[in-house]
Parts: C-alpha cells; structure tokens; sequence
C-alpha cells in the first residue's frame, strides 16, 4: 500500500491556542503543521526541515512578521508564503505583499485560509513537477558553461 506525503506547513504566531487550532484545522486537509512561536525559533526549525508553505502572523515578538517575511524571501524565493493574521487594516495586507507573501488572509476567516492554504500549496507543488519540463531559450556563446556544453 503506497504512503502519502502530507503538506508540511510551518506556522509562526505566538499565541499558542491560535497554532494549536491551525494544527487540527489544517490536519483535517491533509496537511501536517509545526508550530514556531518566534521567528527565531522559526529559523531553528527551517534549517532542518523543509515545509510546503510558511503560515505567518504580522504580530510576532521581537521580529515581526512582515520582516521575517522578507528574511525568509531572501533565502527561498519559492516556498509560498501566507500571512494569517488579525492586522486586517489594507495597509497590513499590502505591507505583507510587499514584504513577499504570496497572499494575506485576516483573522478569523478560517475558510479562506483552508482555501488559500490548499491553493497555494496546489500551484507550488504543480510548478515543482512542471519545472523539468519547461524549455528554457539556448544559451549565447557567452553564456556557455562546462553543464550547458554537457547537455549538448
């Protein structure tokens, strides 16, 4: 009987109710969720492991989660990143776009975040299978490495 990956989410809010309730929210859809309560501890965990989607709130202690955001985006500009969170002035949604989150979803639409959650993990886990297949234009002669002449 072949074994199903689950989802991996990294969730990041320090109010522990609130990762507790995304855990068995988010685990009812097949997604498997660990909780980080800081952005440091976040880090701790995304050195060893690796998630389909970081689940941020605005509100974080020390570092919030608009520059945690960007931190992240510098180091991997693939994984999705969702911000849940009760900032839900438009400036907050545009400062969480802005910092690289691929979407913002305000607090409690419980629906919209299983939805973009499930979405958002979706298209990525598409792209990584589409990927391979995607041709890429020749390289110039300048643009010549020892892998491209390789492949030739």
């Amino acid at each position: 009987m072949p074994t199903t990956t689950l989802s991996r989410v990294l969730c990041v809010d320090d109010d522990e109710d609130a990762g507790e309730m995304l855990n068995l929210l988010l685990k009812s859809h097949g997604i498997e969720v660990t909780c980080a309560r800081s952005a440091a501890e976040a880090w701790l965990k995304i050195k060893v492991e690796c998630f389909d989607l970081y689940l941020l709130d605005a509100w974080l202690p020390q570092l919030d989660g608009f520059e945690f955001c960007r931190q992240i985006r510098e180091s991997d500009s693939n994984t999705p990143v969702l911000f849940y969170s009760g900032a839900a002035y438009d400036a907050d949604k545009q400062k969480g776009i802005a910092a690289g989150a691929n979407a913002y979803v305000t607090k409690p639409d419980v629906e919209g975040l299983i939805e973009t959650t499930v979405d958002l993990i979706a298209k990525a886990k598409a792209n990584d299978v589409a990927a391979p297949w995607v041709v890429k234009p020749a390289p110039s002669n300048r643009e010549l490495t020892f892998c491209s002449v390789l492949q030739r």
